[in-house]
């Protein structure tokens, strides 16, 4: 007996020994515990999200001074650029003129001349044999003209876009954004109109819906149906200016406005997403469900590395932001 008794104070003195021993290793070596697998605190995780900027334009000023609207830009090469835009509807004695202006830099615009009359939402692409071909509304159309130089316009016989879509009782189709794919084909997203108020409270007596078509030589096209629905509490039943831009990283987004300010969708193994990203107002009354006069028919350009979009204010002229920071 008197053995066991010895045995087990030995074998209580060895594990005593154990533990005192861990407990001073850890209280006075300084060595501290393994928090790999411990989530980070709140504060740890703001200084993470810090490094990690959204996306930020930040509004810069005027463009182009004027009563303009609807501008399009695009690349020349060489590091130029033309933007093409319209005069406002409402300008006394108008002809729906289209000007146009160049830059290298996207910030001084300057260049004489009217290119075309009786065209709205003019909209301009670069086709394989390096000519330019401009879709623009007409008399409730979207009709289509051909230039050796993005100055001289002639006119292409029919129309692109009637204004009949398949369920809907249309007023009429335009402001159109035009794109050719990788696999050549030429993709179109346009704004249609319903003569219709959404709801009681929309300052629009119409509703705004987007729609898309098809085409293998830029001419023909294949209605597809609806490219986005704003018939929801998000947009509430308006959007307009619609704008293909080819992002970094080859994202191909569809820019536009509503009521709040400029959005974008995007585009996707042949499907649009169905919920838009609030990117930019300049609105001081933003937080009012229909700010008075947005920011709208935005039109983007990577110019030296930087971007701008450019957007109308109605009867100031041709706006414009820069991003200013982007999560990738």
């Amino acid at each position: 007996m008197e053995k066991t008794l010895k045995f087990r104070l030995v074998i209580f003195v060895i594990i005593l020994a154990v533990i005192l021993g861990v407990s001073y290793y850890f209280l006075f070596t300084g060595r501290k515990p393994d928090t790999s697998q411990v989530p980070a605190s709140p504060s740890s995780q703001t200084e993470k999200q810090k490094k990690i900027s959204p996306v930020s334009w930040e509004a810069q000023g005027v463009a182009i001074d004027g009563s303009w609207a609807d501008a399009d830009v695009v690349e020349l090469g060489n590091g130029n650029y033309r933007m093409y835009f319209a005069v406002e509807p409402e300008v006394p004695g108008n002809k729906l003129e289209v000007y146009s202006a160049t830059s290298s830099n996207g910030l001084d615009w300057k260049e004489e001349g009217v290119r075309r009359e009786f065209s709205v939402f003019p909209d301009v692409i670069k086709l394989p044999d390096s000519r330019w071909r401009m879709y623009f509304q007409n008399q409730s159309v979207i009709k289509s003209a051909i230039s050796p130089d993005g100055l001289s316009w002639t006119d292409e016989a029919g129309v692109r876009i009637d204004k009949t879509e398949s369920g809907f009782n249309i007023e009429n189709n335009g402001a159109p954004s035009t794109i050719r794919l990788g696999d050549s084909t030429y993709l179109m997203v346009y704004r249609g109109i319903v003569p219709q108020k959404y709801s009681p409270e929309v300052p629009n007596k119409d509703t705004g819906l987007f729609f898309y078509a098809t085409s293998s030589d830029g001419l023909t096209w294949q209605k597809k149906g609806i490219a986005l629905d704003s018939r929801n509490s998000k947009l509430a039943g308006w959007v307009d200016g619609a704008e293909f831009v080819k992002w970094d990283r080859d994202a191909l987004r569809l820019y536009f406005w509503s009521y709040k300010g400029v959005y974008h969708i995007v585009y996707k193994n042949g499907v649009f997403s169905k919920k838009p990203v609030f990117d930019f107002t300049n609105s001081s009354d933003s937080n009012r469900p229909f700010p008075e006069n947005p920011p709208g028919d935005p039109t983007l350009a990577k110019i030296n590395g930087k971007w701008f979009l450019y957007y109308g204010q109605h009867t100031k002229g041709i706006f414009y932001a820069t991003l200013t920071s982007k999560k990738e």
